[in-house]
């Protein structure tokens, strides 16, 4: 019976551990099953003479992206099932030999109380004892042997009771499991009319490949440009910060501040998704071609859309590069962070500024989308923001 209870408790608690582990997934995937509505909404949205754009790619590589994720999530929740599944069906298979074993002993302790029904009967039985002790015994026996029956008849309407209720939960899960192979199939349907659609669009701007590296080429150069203004501007506030009585000190305070909430901090947009992301990556068309290292992300969102300040800090200088409208870095101690591609800009160069605040509105593309391009900066080295900002 010890055994019993301990297998039980074990099945008590995966079942626990697999209802928390379900919870966290079911929340991964609604806000992945967001970020796939809101990228249709922005694809929709995109003008159609623009369908066929780099811009475009990119987001529906990210909605591939995020539906493989899905599938993945779904894979792992079918795998659980089928262990879950597995575990309840060897368990009651116990409780139903058990019950088969508690039956027989039931039986047996009937058709004894049956036999022994007769006083008479009782009392010959004990009489014909060999001796005291066997006597006694007997006499114990036959006394206790009702309370016996009613007490094994207990136990077997106990786990019939038991087994019914662990059948009716194993059948919950087999129909959880087929509706998530179910929804699994969904998914891939579309991941794989997605993966067509990009390999169309790839297609069709391949057929315009001297313009397609026009394009490329200019991009690499104001990319780099960029990048040279940014390294050399922080290169310049940290000589400042380090010349005794030339600047005022760093907050470190501030970027104590800053650094604890690493992971926490709000996105410089209300609404976006990440279409480029941080370091090195190839040309989504020409898979053979690096593009310049990108030290920031690239974030696609509203056409309007306004870049909000992810932390506080003090505005430390506006500057207007090619290919990048306006950009505004902002100081928050020793970290730096960078919004680009601005058509308009909210505040001036000294400005405190608050956490959340609208450091200006965002230009639009040919698309009908915004790109929001955003950098983070510890002093001189540069920071990958997604692990900054939260999930």
């Amino acid at each position: 019976m010890r055994h019993l209870f301990t297998i039980l408790t074990l099945l008590l608690a995966l079942q626990i551990t697999f209802g928390q582990d379900v919870s966290k997934q079911n929340a991964r995937k609604k806000k992945i099953e967001d970020e796939i509505a809101y990228i249709d909404k922005q694809l929709s949205n995109t003008k159609s003479k623009q369908r066929k754009s780099i811009n475009t790619l990119n987001l529906t590589q990210k909605q591939i992206e995020n539906r493989r994720e899905i599938i993945y999530t779904l894979d792992k929740d079918i795998k659980r099932y089928n262990s879950l599944i597995s575990t309840k069906s060897n368990e009651i298979s116990r409780l139903e030999r058990r019950l088969d074993t508690l039956k027989l002993y039931h039986e047996h302790l009937v058709y004894n109380a049956y036999k022994n029904r007769d006083a008479k009967v009782w009392f010959m039985y004990i009489m014909s004892s060999k001796n005291i002790g066997q006597s006694l015994r007997r006499w114990s026996y036959l006394k206790n042997l009702s309370t016996s029956v009613q007490k094994q008849a207990t136990q077997i309407r106990s786990l019939q009771e038991q087994l019914t209720q662990e059948r009716g939960k194993l059948q919950e899960l087999r129909l959880s499991s087929i509706s998530t192979q179910k929804e699994r199939e969904k998914e891939y349907d579309k991941l794989t009319q997605e993966e067509t659609k990009v390999m169309n669009t790839i297609n069709s701007l391949k057929r315009e490949e001297k313009k397609l590296r026009n394009d490329m080429n200019k991009k690499k150069r104001e990319v780099e440009k960029l990048n040279k203004e940014i390294e050399r501007i922080l290169a310049e506030a940290v000589r400042q910060q380090k010349q005794a009585g030339k600047a005022v000190k760093v907050d470190y305070e501030l970027s104590a501040k800053f650094s604890d909430n690493k992971g926490k901090l709000p996105w410089p947009v209300n609404k976006g998704v990440v279409v480029e992301k941080f370091g090195q990556a190839y040309h989504p068309v020409f898979r053979t071609v690096k593009l310049p290292f990108n030290n920031g992300v690239n974030i696609s969102t509203d056409r309007n859309a306004k870049a909000l300040c992810i932390f506080d800090g003090v505005v430390k200088q506006i500057l207007v590069m090619p290919g990048y409208n306006q950009c505004v870095l902002v100081q928050h101690g020793e970290y730096f962070t960078f919004y680009c591609k601005l058509k308009q800009v909210n505040v001036k160069s000294g400005q405190t500024i608050k956490r959340g605040a609208v450091v200006g509105t965002i230009d639009d593309n040919e698309e009908g989308n915004a790109i929001l391009h955003f950098q983070l900066w510890k002093g001189t080295d540069k920071q990958n923001p997604e692990h900054w900002l939260a999930k």
